[in-house]
Order: C-alpha cells, then sequence, then structure tokens
C-alpha cells in the first residue's frame, strides 16, 4: 500500500526524521485559497501527489516565485495527466537551498530475512544511471548494528559527520518501518542543506496492506481505498486480488506473488512493459475470479494485450482453462489475450482452449514473447 508523498512525510515527521513544513492543496477552490493564506514565502516547489514514479521528469515538480504563479501552476498541473494518473493532491513545500543529494531506504529482503538498509552518496531523479546502493542487511529490527552500518558506509562515504548523522537516520528508520508495517522507506533525495542540515526532501513509504488485521491504520485505509476505487477495480479489490498499475502495456493475470513478479521479470528481460502486478491466486479456478480481473484490463486503454500466467501443483489447470473458456465468451473487447497455464492435468487444457480457438504455449518464454511482439504491434 504506497502513501502519497506528503503521507509518507507525515509519518516519518511522526517518528523525529527532519521533513520539509508543507501545505496540501486539493481540488477544492477553498484548499487553494487557504494554502495561499498559509504560505508566507516564496519561492516554493509545487509536487504532483501521485504513486507513479518518475514525476519530476515528467514535469510533475515545480517552483512558483509568487502566489499568482502558485495559482496558474497549481491549475495547470491538476489538469494534467502524469503515467495516465490525474493528482487531487498538491504538495506545496519551501524551496529547499539543497547543496548535496543521497539516497537512503529501508526496505523488505528475503534474502535478509528481515529488513536491509541502502545507501548511496548519490542521489536525485538520474539514481539508477550511477553505481547501485551498498547494502546492509540487517533481519529482525533489533539486530541493527550502528558499527556494522558505519563500516559498510566508510566504502562509498568520506564525510564522517554526514556518515554518523545518516547511520542514525536509518537506525531510526529501521525501527519505523517495524513500528508501522512498512515494507519499503525510500528518502530520494535525503539532502544536505547549506547549513549543514539533513533533511528528507522527498520520501516513498510503502506499507504492508496484508498487516491490516493488526493495524487500524492500514485496515482504514484499505476500506476508503476500496471506496474510491472505480468498479472494474473495486470488484477486483473484492475478490482479494492483489493489485498495482504499473506504467506498461502488457497486462499481466497471473497467480502467486512469487510467479507474478517472476512474469514481470521476464516480460522486462524480453523488452516490454508490464501495466500491473495482478496476483489473482484467491479462488484460482473460479470464473468469478478471473473475471473482474479481465473487464479491469479490458477497460484500461493503456493495455495493449493481456497475459495469462498460471502455474499451479494444487491448482487443476482443466478448471482454470474452462474458466478461461467462459470468460472468453463473454468478452466484448478484441484485445489479444496469451495463454501459458502449467500445472496438475495441464494435458487437458489443449482440447479445452481448442473449443474457442486458443493456444496455451509450453513455455512461459514463448508466451512473454508473443504478448512483447503484440504488444509492439499495436502500440
Amino acid at each position: 500500500m504506497m502513501m502519497l508523498e506528503y503521507e509518507g512525510k507525515r509519518l516519518l515527521g511522526s517518528v523525529g526524521v527532519p521533513v520539509p513544513d508543507g501545505v496540501v492543496i486539493e481540488r477544492a477552490p477553498q484548499s487553494l485559497q487557504d494554502a495561499r493564506a498559509r504560505i508566507s514565502s516564496y519561492p516554493a516547489a509545487v509536487k504532483v501527489q501521485v504513486r507513479s514514479g518518475g514525476r519530476g521528469k515528467q514535469g510533475g515538480v515545480r517552483q512558483v516565485k509568487s502566489a499568482e504563479d502558485l495559482s496558474a501552476t497549481v491549475k495547470r498541473l491538476f489538469d494534467t495527466e502524469f503515467s495516465a494518473e490525474k493528482p487531487d493532491a498538491l504538495l506545496v513545500e519551501p524551496w529547499l537551498a539543497i547543496e548535496r543529494e543521497t539516497y537512503l531506504a529501508v526496505a523488505v529482503d528475503g534474502r535478509a530475512d528481515g529488513y536491509i538498509v541502502m545507501y548511496s552518496p548519490r542521489g536525485g531523479v538520474d539514481i539508477e544511471e550511477g553505481a547501485p546502493p551498498v547494502r546492509y542487511p540487517v533481519g529482525a529490527p533489533w539486530n541493527f548494528r550502528v558499527h556494522g552500518f558505519r563500516q559498510v558506509l566508510e566504502s562509498v562515504e568520506q564525510d564522517y559527520q554526514w556518515r554518523e548523522k545518516v547511520v542514525a537516520l536509518a537506525q531510526r528508520l529501521v525501527r519505523a518501518a517495524a513500528m508501522h508495517d512498512c515494507t519499503t522507506i525510500e528518502i530520494n533525495p535525503l539532502a544536505r542543506l547549506a547549513d549543514g542540515a539533513l533533511i528528507a526532501a522527498d520520501a516513498k513509504v510503502v506499507r504492508d496492506e496484508w498487516a491490516h488485521f493488526r493495524n487500524h491504520e492500514i485496515r482504514a485505509r484499505r476500506e476508503a481505498e476500496k471506496q474510491r476505487a472505480d468498479e472494474f477495480l473495486r470488484a477486483c479489490l473484492e475478490m482479494q486480488h492483489m493489485y498495482v498499475r504499473l506504467d506498461g502495456n502488457i497486462g499481466l493475470i497471473s497467480g502467486g506473488a512469487g510467479m507474478t513478479m517472476a512474469a514481470m521479470d521476464m516480460i522486462a528481460e524480453y523488452g516490454g512493459r508490464p501495466a500491473c502486478f495482478l496476483d489473482c491466486s484467491p479462488g484460482p479456478t473460479s470464473t468469478r475470479g478471473y473475471r473482474p480481473a479481465f473487464a479491469m484490463l479490458d477497460a484500461d486503454p493503456q493495455v495493449k494485450v493481456i497475459l495469462v500466467s498460471i502455474f499451479g501443483g494444487g491448482t487443476q489447470m482443466q478448471r482454470v482453462a474452462n474458466s478461461m473458456k467462459e470468460v472468453m465468451a463473454e468478452r466484448k473487447n478484441e484485445k489479444p489475450v496469451v495463454f501459458r497455464l502449467d500445472g496438475t492435468n495441464v494435458d487437458q487444457v489443449p482440447g479445452i482452449f481448442a473449443q474457442f480457438g486458443a493456444h496455451n504455449h509450453a513455455r512461459l518464454e514463448d508466451a512473454v514473447a508473443e504478448a512483447v511482439r503484440l504488444a509492439g504491434a499495436r502500440a
């Protein structure tokens, strides 16, 4: 469950992480008037609040130098799409006198049996172009060792005073992640200001949606998001599907988070771009379960082709194939669908697919290659 930037900064501020003083502007006209009254100095930064990445390169962060400039910029940004998403909120912060940009993140990592801390002496919008961040596997939050992380930092960070500030902040972030059920806390850039102060100039915070049973904040947000979702997404969420929208054009319907991630990685390896993470593992043989997934991807103009990749030992593939036959008979959309079913009773799948003119790929590689080719042809 990804939080918007201002939400993530509020969480970080509550645990003592330095963040800029920000004002949130929503679409209501009164919200802009209230914000203008609260902003005491210019220039200021206006930042669109969307969950997709790369907003800076898309013009989603603007400098404004007056109240009149703010009003015009707010209107323009609210009318602009960023990765097919229009913002419902903007964040206005002081324009920071940044002397240096670095990168710091805490994330859940299975190889560490818990949390991992990552740091790079270079941050900002082009961080992917530099050397990868150094990694410090922590595991359980109480295993964080100041001397251990300090030793990792010494190989890349020469500024002793800054290094000590990063160590202290990283320890706080690990504790905050555990306390608030966060799977990722990413600060990019972690900025050093002209006076030497440290501040989280930007933040991405992702909380574990499946911690809703013990965390009332996550539970309330989960229910609120369901109510705000369109009818297609709401139907998927009611079926307990896990869905994350991405910026590609290949819609992916899969079963199991691991298999879904594997398919996404292979799509990227073959030169394509997945349009979503969509795990339909709850009720994996039910036509009722797959119907809203197809409806949502069919309604999304960004999606050019749908790839169905289902693998299972306990899941009986002839039941999945029959579900696909029913769904395909109901579909009104002509987007191509590529299938790869593998698992128990897969030998029965070709006969079922022949009844509605579909082909089942024996290998995921072949299915992905066809999906990427079809997506490219329809771009």
